[in-house]
This record gives C-alpha cells, structure tokens and sequence, in this order.
C-alpha cells in the first residue's frame, strides 16, 4: 500500500493503526502543528507523533507554547477518534517543565511515557551566536528536557518510556548553528544517564535523531539554506514526519522492552556520509 508518490502508507501517514500503544498515557511536549494556517504544510514531528500514538490507541498530552498549534494537532486527533488534552507551556520556563508533567498525569489519569520533541535554533556559525542566543537555545534543547524527565522519572511506572528527539545535527556538524549542533550532541549524554537511573525503575531512555525531514520548519531551514537541500542523501529523498513517528512508537511500546540509552538515526542513510 503506497500514496500516489509511491512512498510507503506508513511514510505517508495513512496506514491503519495497530493498537500498539493501546491504554497508554503519552505526554508529547511541542505535539502543535508547525503549519498552524496553512492547509498545504505537512505535519510537524511533533504533531506526527502525538496524532500516530493517539491512532495507536494512546491518549496524548499535547505540549506547545502556542495555543492554536496545540489546538490544530488535538483538532487531528479527535477527528479520528482518538483521545487529547490541551497543555501551553513555555519549557524555557523552569517551573513550567515541571508543571507539564503533573498537568499531564492529571489530564490522562496517570503517565506511561514522555517524548521531548520541542527544540530551536538561533545564530549562524560562531561570529553570529551571541551569549544570549547559546543560553536560550540551551535552556529549550537541554535544560527543559533534564528538568521534564526529572519529574517524569518517579511518575512513571516500570515499563514506562522516555524518548529525546536530537537531531543529525548532534552526531555530525552540518546545520551551521554551534548552538544548536552543541545542544544536540549533549542530549545524547542527559540521555544515557536517564537511561542508566530509569532502568532501575524499569523505565527506558532512548534518543532519536532524525536527518532532513520535509516538515514546515525544514522547509524554513531551505528558504535560509537552500544548499540543505542538496545534501547527498543515500535513499534519494527527505524524509516524513511519519517515518519518524513511527520510530518513535516502537521505542514507546513493548516492541522496545529492551532498548534503552541509544541513538536511533532516521535520516535516509545521511550520517554515513557517502558522496
């Protein structure tokens, strides 16, 4: 089963769901849509995600700083039947981080699992990045994700998931924002150690790293940059937002009962780096 790009139904976002997350409470922290107004934008990471653990039988949190982007992923999910509670939050914000997690358990009646896909990025190459732009930049990518898995950790129960979204970006340089590569490469370091103190809770940490996904923010990035386009990629094409929802559901469930504290690369094959 294919779309008419001939991509796969799961990559373009209209397989059936599976119940997979079936019960499941899942709080996605920046769940809105990218493309609030525009009816050509393809959907966010975020919005993939909380729209596909909500087709799978999950109820979601949605978490975003903007309340018609939260509105319009909710929007998604209830038209296809499924369940989700409106959060806004700042997770630059430090009591906001961790008042997300307990809004979100109260919301859905309990927590199973967390996704931190909320990030940003600001000033090209060393010269451009002020001191101002590194804190900010480090206090959504990294600070907001110890403190929310810092209060996630004693609410989850064994079994429960955390899954970080990084980037490629924090595996090789390539976005020409220091701050925002550095953010990126560290989240793999908070994850490990999340993983290391959740496995004695049962509880499972895993980053995924996607490469060049077609989402609105990617296709921001091309505007700015529009050599980020041509990057050798080995399978020809960007990537969807689906495709990395789906990677992420298997970390989520019981598929993934024995992986923790690894790097899960959806990038078409772009961090090998072949020419």
């Amino acid at each position: 089963m294919s779309d008419e790009q001939g991509l796969p139904a799961t990559a373009a976002g209209i397989a059936p769901g599976a119940s997979r997350l079936s019960g499941r409470r899942i709080l996605v922290v920046g769940g809105g849509s990218q493309g609030v107004g525009d009816p050509d934008a393809p959907p966010g990471n975020g919005q993939a995600i909380a729209a596909l653990a909500a087709r799978e039988g999950a109820a979601v949190a949605v978490v975003d700083v903007v309340s018609e982007a939260a509105d319009e992923t909710i929007r998604l999910i209830e038209q296809n039947g499924g369940t989700a509670a409106k959060l806004i939050a700042d997770v630059a914000e430090p009591a906001a981080c961790e008042r997300l997690v307990d809004d979100a358990a109260g919301a859905l009646g309990g927590l199973d699992a967390v996704v931190l896909n909320v990030g940003i990025g600001a000033g090209l190459k060393l010269e451009s990045t002020t001191v101002e732009m590194w804190d900010r930049v480090f206090a959504v990518n990294l600070r907001s994700h110890f403190l929310v898995a810092r209060r996630a950790l004693p609410v989850l129960p064994r079994g429960g998931s955390i899954v970080f979204i990084g980037s490629v970006a924090g595996l090789r340089p390539g976005s020409l924002m220091p701050s925002y590569d550095t953010s990126k490469a560290a989240l793999l370091g908070l994850c490990r150690h999340v993983a290391l103190e959740g496995a004695r809770r049962g509880v499972r940490a895993n980053v995924l790293a996607p490469g060049l996904i077609d989402t609105p923010l990617g296709r921001v990035a091309s505007r700015l940059r529009p050599g980020r386009e041509r990057a050798a990629i080995p399978l020809g094409r960007q990537g969807t937002a689906w495709e990395v929802a789906y990677t992420t559901i298997f970390l989520l469930s019981d598929e993934a009962s024995y992986v923790t504290g690894q790097v899960f690369v959806v990038d078409g094959g772009l961090s090998m780096g072949a020419f």
